[in-house]
């Protein structure tokens, strides 16, 4: 054996060479790993081996480039060098493949001439939920091997596909049993010898292009079709445009020059510095510096729901295809039954629902209107009205009857979980978990830490959350928590800003445009402006109380801010603008005309502001969980990173002071700037320089 650097060794197998890379966690491109590629091929190259196979140790084939590295000075050999020293080996090279190869690792692997994988394996170009395209061929070589279809729908979407699936499009050659890679990938080289096979380079395979050729159709279709799901990303676009030009560029090495174009405006865009920035963000929110990863957790192997309603049933969910049974509490029957049948349609409704695991999930679900039967319990969840006196009157009953140890956690959005412990005798197992609507599909969880909440509790809930597919925040107890409370000022604002002249289609599209799925009134129109409302205690003193009034209850109703046609597709409301008006003249106020650019900054700025308030009483651990919340639960675009990040893009914490201190001068303190904005503001800091 010889040892190329710290992570490459050079072994020969009789008449094949083996470069082995073992470069943990996931054998990423670093320059090391780039390195000990370049020289091991370079020396099996120069052996008298006949054949070269490239096979990783660890859990995993290389899983793409080391992202850390991204936009820094490239160090050594280039993945270039590595892929050229392979494709033009004179000798065949083979890529044994298992665990996954994506983005760079696929790259690779595509410069090999031959390809071995065991089923488990996992192939994908996933670039573009980086903000990014595969930028070491990956866009010219993949709809060569694959075609142009599957090249489109695996890059715009960063799928990873299986191997059985690689190995039908032509992206594998061979699968090799599981727990048997390298035997089957010597094998295979020693067959390509011995058969006199081709060096085959995918670079120079046009066959599948062919049939793409003259038929822009393809592309525009394409668009067309997930116009919606493209829809503010530019990753998506700059992919398809890369595939066009493999298809249409005179050669490979023109195509190459325009995936080399695109990346690099991708690269050094704002956009894919927010993905980048969100991708580390997410799995920094997993770090608790007072938990740390060895803390003790407890173990969860049977769940109790209080309230089979929309939360308390789509909470259940959740443990139920984690495998975790669950016993849901109902007071009445017909509440019960209710609920479980509505668990039972949303599964049925899944898209590729098989029967039998619809039938593998409910028989998880145990119903009942009985609160003893949670005496057995390792978490108990409450999803009752949100109301306190509700709330401690069932704690107390849970205290009583749940077995110590039991963790009891609360839904509650906004309400002290300090103020429902303290009716228990045990304090420090009560936790705030506050899923988000629906609760079966949105990925957001807040964790919820009160003054007593017990270190192994918040360690148990952060890793439960990962288990049934949840992404989870740790947050203080504060009025709204970090979602809530931050959305309140961009309500206050849009609401405000509609009694100043703009009209509610004007707010909803200047914060579409800005990436968000919908603006705060056609959200209002969704859910129903009569969430809260009381037919009996309206005034007629708000908008929505006359709208409501007026049956014009959201979309349900076919009216609500906006008028709706029998597809529910929303137009403006000459009845809701003459409602405002009638307000706004009421109050004695002259309707004005507002600028986009003011509806944007009035909505955006104060919720930055009420993020670093957040920071400032430490209710939340770092700025970058404040974006992982609003990304995760609220739509936030992930290509603009978060509002903590957003506020760093437009100028840091010296330009939202400046925008805050000019909007309170004529609006008042609705806009007073957080003492640390003006901190931070001073010492010439971005918000991301933050630190506890």
């Amino acid at each position: 054996m010889t040892e190329i650097n710290s992570v490459t060794t050079l072994t020969q197998d009789g008449d094949v060479a083996i470069v082995t890379l073992n470069s943990p966690p996931v054998n990423a491109l670093s320059a090391n790993v780039r390195d000990g590629l370049f020289e091991g091929f370079k020396q099996a190259i120069a052996s008298d081996a006949k054949a070269v196979v490239l096979i990783c140790d660890g859990r995993t084939f290389i899983a793409g480039a080391d992202i850390t590295e991204f936009g820094g000075a490239s160090k050594g050999a280039s993945l270039f060098d590595v892929q050229n020293m392979m494709e033009g080996s004179p000798k065949p090279v083979i890529a044994a493949i298992h665990g996954t190869a994506l983005g760079g690792g696929l790259e690779v692997a595509l410069c090999a001439h031959y390809r071995v994988a065991v089923p488990s394996a996992r192939l994908g170009l996933p670039e573009v939920n980086l903000g990014l395209l595969p930028g070491a061929g990956g866009t010219q070589r993949l709809p060569r091997i694959a075609g142009v279809e599957k090249a489109l729908e695996m890059m715009t979407s960063g799928r990873h596909a299986p191997a059985k699936e690689a190995l039908e499009m032509g992206l594998v050659d061979e699968l090799a049993p599981e727990g048997q890679l390298k035997e089957a990938a010597v094998a295979f080289a020693r067959k390509v010898v011995a058969e006199n096979k081709p060096l085959v380079k995918v670079r120079d395979n046009n066959s599948k292009l062919e049939a793409a050729k003259g038929h822009p159709e393809i592309f525009e279709n394409f668009r067309k079709a997930n116009a919606r799901k493209f829809r503010g990303f530019l990753a998506p676009e700059y992919n398809i445009r890369c595939i066009e030009a493999a298809v249409n560029s005179p050669s490979f090495d023109e195509g190459l020059n325009v995936e080399r174009k695109l990346f690099m405006e991708l690269m050094t865009g704002s956009q894919s510095a927010a993905q980048r920035y969100y991708f580390f963000a997410e799995r920094q929110a997993q770090k608790i510096p007072d938990v740390p990863d060895d803390t003790p957790t407890r173990a969860i192997n049977k769940v109790g729901i209080l309230g089979a309603g929309t939360m308390g049933g789509g909470i259940a969910m959740n443990f139920a295809n984690a495998g975790i049974p669950v016993t849901i509490v109902e007071l009445k029957q017909d509440a019960l039954d209710r609920g479980l049948a509505t668990i039972r349609k949303n599964y049925e409704r899944s898209r590729g629902a098989k029967p039998e695991e619809t039938e593998k999930r409910m028989s998880l679900l145990t119903g009942s209107l009985d609160m003893d039967d949670f005496k057995d319990c390792d978490l108990v969840i409450e999803a009752v009205f949100e109301r306190m006196d509700i709330k401690k009157d069932v704690f107390t009953k849970l205290d009583a009857i749940c077995k110590p140890g039991a963790i009891l956690a609360t839904n509650t959005s906004a309400l002290n979980i300090d103020e429902i412990a303290s009716v228990t005798k045990r304090p420090e197992d009560v936790i705030g978990l506050h899923f988000f609507s629906p609760a079966n599909v949105m990925k957001l969880l807040e964790v919820i830490r009160a003054d007593h909440t017990a270190k192994d509790v918040i360690a148990t809930s952060m890793k439960l959350a990962k288990k049934i597919g949840k992404i989870a925040v740790l947050a203080g107890v504060c009025p709204g928590f970090i979602g809530n409370r931050i959305l309140a000022q961009r309500q206050r604002e849009a609401q405000k800003l509609v009694f100043e002249g703009a009209m509610p289609w004007d707010v909803d599209r200047v914060l579409y445009d800005f990436g968000f799925p919908m603006g705060p009134f056609a959200m209002s129109d969704l859910a129903g402006l009569d969430i809260g409302w009381v037919k009996e205690k309206s005034k007629g003193e708000t908008i929505r109380d006359v709208l409501c009034e007026m049956d014009r209850r959201g979309q349900k109703t076919g009216a609500g801010y906006y008028d709706y046609d029998e597809n529910r597709n929303a137009k403006p409301s000459p009845v809701t603008e003459k409602i405002i008006n009638d307000f706004i003249v009421k109050s004695g106020r002259n309707p004005r005309k507002v600028s986009d650019e003011e509806i944007l900054e009035r909505c955006i700025y104060p919720m930055i502001n009420e993020g670093v308030k957040i920071l400032e009483e430490g209710k939340a651990i770092r700025p970058s969980d404040i974006d992982v919340v609003w990304v995760n639960g609220y739509g936030w675009p992930v290509y603009r990173g978060g509002p903590m990040f957003y506020g760093d893009l437009v100028g840091g914490p010296a330009k939202v002071l400046e925008k805050m201190k000019a909007f309170q001068a004529t609006m008042g303190d609705d806009f007073k700037p957080a003492a640390l904005l003006e901190q931070l503001a001073a010492e010439g800091k971005k918000f991301a320089d933050f630190k506890r």
